[in-house]
């Protein structure tokens, strides 16, 4: 007998993301064991898609685009327009090799020494305070880190600005009313900013080196051998540091791991595959971005629901990282479960799922994980504090996401 896809009742669902946050789409499509549910959001039918066949389909390029799909909500602040996120086809693989062309091993390697180091210089300077606040220190240390792993200039005194307008990027885009327009004033420093750094390049007022982001995006050509439009090279320069500052959320997620689970703080002191295996942990148990938007390309069929061309699909990241159906015991956190993983590419999608080189599967991934390491690894051996009294609960309405405290220190020592 024919499975009737469920929907939800009403007009439209558009407050329940703001009321159900990171479990909207679980809630729904998990209630009923199926990997596509129908809602309305902002007045149009939507799919929403969860599980590993629902990420199957959403990365299937021949049934869904990006391009028109990002609500101007978020394209407006969180990714930029004319960004790498916006494309489909040849124009889309041929900007996502400039992407991927940063992610050498070397500069991977480069970038995980640029994450020590800062750590050390930040730690540092935290023997020095009362009080250390790992949130906001963290966007701090990574806005410096991305910033000298691309090549871009910046003053000293320009950190603490830059990297609030990069966090203002992330917590703007699902923001209405007063912070959704300070995302917006953020988003229009950052990018004359970085224009003006570009403008220098093509100028020749500024060296670069040659393979850093910086230098790529200056000289990037389209197909039609052009160089990228100013506004465009500087929104795919922020794409490169924009997602490294946001790996300080998992930063504090890990140190919150580390607290309830002191045993795998002792376990990756020494041990690289216990390292690995709490990091892919963190970003498996814990809220980082909800949930991903396509549009379809054709009429078709698929689990016994029909898709319109040109509807949108949501994609369910929390949810699909918190499958019963994939994961044992999806809500416990278990780093041990990654010793023998041997999963697909669309099971674990914190940051997407699908392939790297033609899919639009984040080129981020890869640097989220080198700063994560060499951040744990640098906290397990070399830092010590005390914690005081604060309330480290987080609430899955919150997107994105935090711990109320944002994990406060004291009698920090870099040991």
């Amino acid at each position: 007998m024919p499975v009737q896809v469920p929907k939800d009742k009403g007009i439209d669902r558009t407050l329940s993301i703001f009321l159900d946050g990171y479990e909207f789409i679980q809630k729904r499509t998990q209630k009923h064991h199926l990997d596509v549910y129908e809602t309305k959001v902002l007045g149009k039918k939507v799919a929403l898609l969860s599980g590993e066949a629902g990420v199957k389909l959403f990365y299937d390029n021949e049934k869904m685009k990006r391009n028109g799909a990002m609500p101007p909500h978020i394209l407006n602040t969180l990714f930029g327009k004319g960004g790498v996120q916006t494309l489909d086809g040849k124009s889309h693989e041929h900007r996502k090799r400039l992407f991927m062309s940063l992610m050498t091993p070397e500069g991977l390697e480069e970038l995980q020494k640029l994450t020590t180091r800062q750590w050390d210089a930040y730690t540092r300077k935290w023997e020095k305070k009362n009080k250390v606040n790992l949130f906001e220190e963290s966007l701090e240390l990574l806005t410096k880190v991305g910033c000298e792993w691309a090549g871009i200039p910046i003053e000293e005194k320009a950190v603490p600005k830059r990297s609030k307008d990069l966090n203002r990027l992330i917590e703007g885009a699902s923001k209405i009313g007063p912070q959704y327009l300070a995302s917006l004033r953020a988003r229009n420093r950052l990018e004359k900013w970085i224009e003006s750094v570009i403008h220098k390049v093509r100028q020749g007022q500024h060296e670069t080196r040659k393979g850093s982001a910086l230098n790529e995006m200056a000289f990037h050509q389209d197909l039609n051998g052009d160089l990228l439009d100013k506004q465009v090279a500087a929104v795919e320069l922020i794409n490169v540091i924009r997602p490294l500052v946001a790996i300080s959320r998992y930063l504090v997620f890990g140190a919150v791991a580390f607290e309830e689970n002191p045993e795998w703080k002792e376990k990756i002191h020494s041990n690289d595959e216990d390292l690995r295996c709490f990091i892919q942990e963190v970003r498996r148990y814990y809220p980082f971005f909800p949930f991903l938007a396509a549009l379809t390309t054709k009429d078709f069929e698929w689990q016994q629901y029909h898709f319109k061309q040109g509807q949108m699909v949501m994609l369910d990241l929390y949810g699909t990282n918190h499958d019963p159906r994939i994961w044992e015991n999806p809500d416990q956190f278990e780093p041990g479960r990654f010793r023998d993983y041997k999963g697909s590419i669309f099971e674990l999608v914190p940051q997407g799922g699908g392939d790297y080189d033609t899919g639009h599967r984040c080129p981020g991934e890869w640097p989220t994980i080198e700063v994560m390491k060499a951040s744990f690894s640098f906290m397990s051996k070399h830092l010590t504090y005390q914690l005081p009294k604060q309330d480290m609960s987080y609430s899955l309405r919150e997107i994105p996401t935090l711990p109320k405290s944002g994990f406060v220190m004291k009698k920090v020592c870099n040991k």
